[in-house]
């Protein structure tokens, strides 16, 4: 494994402990504090998974979310949110929702089903005739529901 993740989240300490556990995974890192940050860092080179908090300053995770999949469409994307975000990522064609707290043996699997995703399945989660629902962790802590 040597995949480029970039986690995008305001709070330093969420950021340093995903970085700890992703890289602890075999995962390159990269950190983002908001928006802007995280369309500069997608722009510096290549990234195989997004994990985005919506909750962002300076540019809100939707902007950040717009302005990366206009450049990147098939990118595997985690948002991080509340679970009010569940229609526009439906929407949008995230790959998955969870919920914060993260759960991180959830986040972990998650990642790798979205990682091993067959470019057809994205394909047509993307266009919208995917008849299930993006991942979504809810704070019941349910188990996600894969595709896959």
């Amino acid at each position: 494994m040597n995949e480029k993740v970039l986690v995008v989240d305001d709070d330093a300490s969420v950021r340093e402990s995903l970085r700890k556990v992703l890289e602890a995974e075999g995962y390159q890192v990269v950190l983002a504090a908001d928006g802007r940050e995280a369309v500069q860092e997608f722009e510096q080179g290549h990234v195989d998974l997004l994990l985005l908090d919506m909750g962002l300053p300076v540019k809100t995770g939707w902007e950040a979310f717009e302005r990366i999949t206009s450049e990147a469409p098939m990118l595997p994307i985690i948002i991080t949110g509340q679970a009010n975000h569940h229609d526009m990522a439906v929407a949008a064609g995230v790959g998955a929702l969870m919920d914060k707290p993260l759960d991180v043996a959830e986040l972990l699997n998650t990642m790798r089903k979205l990682l091993a995703e067959p470019i057809q399945a994205r394909l047509l989660r993307l266009c919208g005739y995917d008849q299930e629902k993006p991942r979504h962790a809810p704070p019941s802590r349910q188990r996600v529901r894969h595709r896959l």
